[in-house]
C-alpha cells in the first residue's frame, strides 16, 4: 500500500510537458507537413509540433516582427534568403523538396480551359496569387516565358486561399502547384503547362538563429530531411533534391 502511495506521488517522463516546437511552414506544404507532424511526434513524444501555415512572405514577415518560430519552411528562396542575410538563420538552410505549376480548374472545368492562353479571355474568371507570396511569382514567370497576358479576376494571399476559390466553382481556373492538385481528392482538376514554360519551386528548411529549442528544431529538419521525411514529400507528389 505504501508502495501505491509512493508511485502516485513519482514524477515521470511521461508526466512531464512535452517542448513546443513551432514551425512556421508554406501553405503548400499543409497536407505532407501535417503527416511528417505526427510521424516526428510518434517518434519523439516529448516534442508538440505545431504548424504555422501561410504564405512564405506573410511568415517571413511574422518571424520579422519576433514571432516565436523555431522552424522555417518556405517555397522559395527568396524569403528565406532574407531572413539569412539579416542573420536569423543559424547555418545554412538546406533545400528539402521541389514543385512546379499546373493549372487547375474545377472538375466540370465550366471554362473548358486548355492551356495558358485561355488564361486570357476577359469573360473566364482567374486567380492567381499575389506577387508577393511565391506561388504568385512562379505563375507569373510561367506566364512571361509562354508570353501570355492573363486576364486576372483575383489576388490570393496564398495558395490554400486560391485552391479553396477555383474548388468553390469562384474562379475558372488558377495557375497552383501540382502537390495541391494531386492532394485535393477529385475536387480540383490539373492541366500540365509545358515543360519549356514551366517552373521548378525551391524549397529551403533552416532553423531560427534565436530558437531556445534549436536541438529539438534540428531534429524535426534532420527528419524532414531523412530517407522516412523524403518518402513522405514524395508520395505527395514533390521532387526530392
Amino acid at each position: 500500500m505504501v508502495l501505491g502511495m509512493a508511485l502516485v506521488g513519482c514524477s515521470t517522463a511521461s508526466d512531464q510537458e512535452p517542448i513546443v516546437l513551432l514551425v512556421s511552414a508554406a501553405s503548400s506544404l499543409t497536407a505532407v507537413f501535417t503527416e511528417i507532424e505526427a510521424a516526428f511526434e510518434q517518434e519523439n513524444p516529448g516534442i508538440d509540433v505545431q504548424l504555422n501555415l501561410g504564405g512564405s512572405s506573410a511568415l517571413r514577415e511574422q518571424i520579422l516582427a519576433g514571432a516565436p518560430v523555431d522552424v522555417f519552411a518556405s517555397a522559395d528562396l527568396v524569403p528565406m534568403d532574407q531572413l539569412v542575410a539579416d542573420g536569423l538563420i543559424d547555418g545554412d538552410p538546406a533545400v528539402f523538396a521541389t514543385n512546379s505549376m499546373t493549372i487547375a480548374v474545377p472538375p466540370d472545368n465550366p471554362g473548358a480551359v486548355v492551356g495558358l492562353n485561355d488564361l486570357a479571355a476577359p469573360e473566364l474568371f482567374v486567380g492567381l496569387c499575389s506577387e508577393e507570396v511565391p506561388c504568385g511569382r512562379y505563375a507569373r514567370q510561367v506566364l512571361h516565358k509562354a508570353g501570355v497576358v492573363a486576364s486576372i479576376d483575383s489576388n490570393e494571399p496564398d495558395v490554400r486561399s486560391l485552391v479553396s476559390k477555383i474548388e468553390l466553382g469562384e474562379l475558372d481556373a488558377g495557375i497552383v502547384y501540382q502537390t495541391d492538385v494531386a492532394s485535393a481528392d477529385g475536387e480540383l482538376v490539373g492541366i500540365d503547362i509545358a515543360v519549356e514554360d514551366n517552373v521548378t519551386a525551391l524549397y529551403p528548411i533552416g532553423v531560427l538563429e534565436v530558437s531556445p529549442r534549436s536541438v529539438e528544431a534540428r531534429q524535426f529538419v534532420d527528419f524532414v530531411l531523412s530517407i522516412e521525411g523524403s518518402s513522405f514529400l514524395k508520395a505527395a507528389g514533390f521532387g526530392v533534391p
